[in-house]
C-alpha cells in the first residue's frame, strides 16, 4: 500500500465549498484540501505567466506569489491580460497583481519585483510547488536541483512564437491516486461439461480509487541525454523536433540575454541557424533536424500558444498537488502550427 503524503490539515469554510463546488465534484473534497494548503511560486510574468497564474488562482491554491523583475512594454501587454494598457513602464508582477487578486479573493496573491537569480536558496523552501517561466538554462537547473532536496515541484515552461513547452520534476517518489471503472468478479456457472469461466465486467457506474506511484528525473538528466547511444539512436525517429529545438532556443537565451526579438529578425535569425548547427553537432546529430525555415516560427509570444500551453501547465501544478491523476512524464511540447501536443520522457528510462 502507498501511503499518500498529507498535507496540514486545511479546513474549507462553507464560503469556499460553494465557490469551488464544481471542482470539488470532479476531483474530490481531500484533493481541494491539499490544493488549499499549497503555496506556489511563480516566476514570469509574461503571456505564458498569466495564464498560468489564472489557472492556479480559479484553482484555489492557498498562496500565489508572483516574481517578475522586468518592466511592462508594448510587446508583454499583447499576449498578458492581467496587465493594463495603461500600466507601461511599471512592474510587471505589480501591474499583474490587481486583476489576478480579483480573479478569487480567497487566494492570497502577492508580487515580487526582485530578480530571481538574486533570491537565496532559503526563499524557495516556502513552497509547495515552483514554476519557472522565462528563465535561463541555469537558473532552472540551480533550483531544480535545490527543490528536489526539499520534496518541492518544479515546473518549467516557455512560448516561443508557434511553440510552447513544459516540464516537471515531480521527485523520486510522487503518489498520486487515479479514479478507475470498477471491476465487478462475475459469478462462475456450473455446466454439464465443468465450470464455465467468464470475463470480468467493468461497471461503468461505480468507480474505485487506485494508489500509484511515479518516478521523475531532474531537469539536468532529461537535458543531457546520450544521443550516441544506440538506444538513444533507435528512438530518434519518434523523439519531438521541438526537444531539439528547445536545446537552440535556451543557448541562445544563455548567449543572448534575452529572446529572439522580431526587430532583430535577420541578426537573431542567422545567429539561430548558427547555434542549431552547433548544438546538434555537439550531441552527434544532423543539423537537418531542424529544417532551415524553424527560425520563422520560434519569435515573440502567441496569445494562443501560450493559453494552451499554460492551461496545460496549470493542470499539471494542480494535479501535483492535489495529488488525483496521472501526471504527464515528464515533458509537453506543443505545435502551434500542426495544432497538436505531445507528451514524452527524457532520462534514464
Amino acid at each position: 500500500m502507498i501511503d499518500m503524503i498529507e498535507k496540514e490539515e486545511s479546513i474549507i469554510s462553507e464560503e469556499e465549498a460553494a465557490q469551488y463546488d464544481r471542482q470539488i465534484r470532479l476531483w474530490g473534497l481531500e484533493a481541494q484540501k491539499r490544493l488549499r494548503g499549497s503555496r506556489v511560486l511563480l516566476v514570469g510574468l509574461r503571456g505564458l505567466g498569466a495564464e498560468v497564474a489564472k489557472n492556479l488562482i480559479l484553482a484555489g491554491v492557498k498562496g500565489l506569489t508572483l516574481l517578475d523583475h522586468e518592466q511592462v512594454t508594448e510587446e508583454s501587454c499583447r499576449a498578458q491580460f492581467l496587465i493594463p494598457v495603461t500600466a507601461q513602464g511599471q512592474n510587471r508582477a505589480q501591474a499583474s497583481l490587481e486583476r489576478a487578486q480579483y480573479l478569487n479573493p480567497m487566494v492570497e496573491v502577492k508580487a515580487d519585483t526582485d530578480r530571481v537569480e538574486t533570491k537565496p536558496d532559503e526563499f524557495f523552501l516556502q513552497f509547495e510547488a515552483v514554476c519557472l517561466t522565462g528563465c535561463s538554462r541555469d537558473l532552472m537547473v540551480r533550483v531544480d536541483q535545490l527543490c528536489a532536496q526539499h520534496n518541492i515541484k518544479v515546473f518549467c515552461g516557455d512560448v516561443f512564437g508557434y511553440h510552447g513547452y513544459m516540464f516537471s520534476d515531480l521527485g523520486q517518489e510522487h503518489n498520486y491516486v487515479e479514479e478507475k471503472p470498477k471491476v465487478v468478479k462475475p459469478k462462475t456457472e456450473k455446466s454439464n461439461d465443468g465450470p464455465e469461466a467468464k470475463k470480468p465486467k467493468v461497471d461503468p457506474n461505480e468507480t474505485t480509487m487506485i494508489k500509484k506511484t511515479a518516478s521523475f528525473c531532474s531537469l539536468k538528466v532529461a537535458l543531457e541525454v546520450d544521443w550516441t547511444n544506440e538506444k538513444a539512436k533507435s528512438s530518434l525517429k519518434r523523439t519531438p523536433v521541438d526537444y531539439f529545438l528547445l536545446h537552440v532556443l535556451l543557448k541562445f537565451r544563455t548567449d543572448k540575454g534575452r529572446d529572439p526579438h522580431p526587430e532583430s529578425f535577420e541578426a537573431d535569425a542567422t545567429l539561430l541557424r548558427q547555434i542549431r548547427d552547433d548544438v546538434l553537432e555537439a550531441m552527434g546529430l544532423s543539423s537537418e533536424l531542424l529544417p532551415h525555415d524553424f527560425v520563422s516560427y520560434c519569435f515573440s509570444e502567441m496569445a494562443p500558444v501560450c493559453a494552451v500551453v499554460g492551461g496545460v501547465l496549470g493542470q499539471e501544478v494542480v494535479k501535483a498537488l492535489s495529488q488525483r491523476d496521472a501526471p504527464h512524464k515528464n515533458f509537453f511540447f506543443f505545435d502551434g502550427m500542426k495544432g497538436s501536443g505531445v507528451v514524452d520522457y527524457f532520462g534514464p528510462k
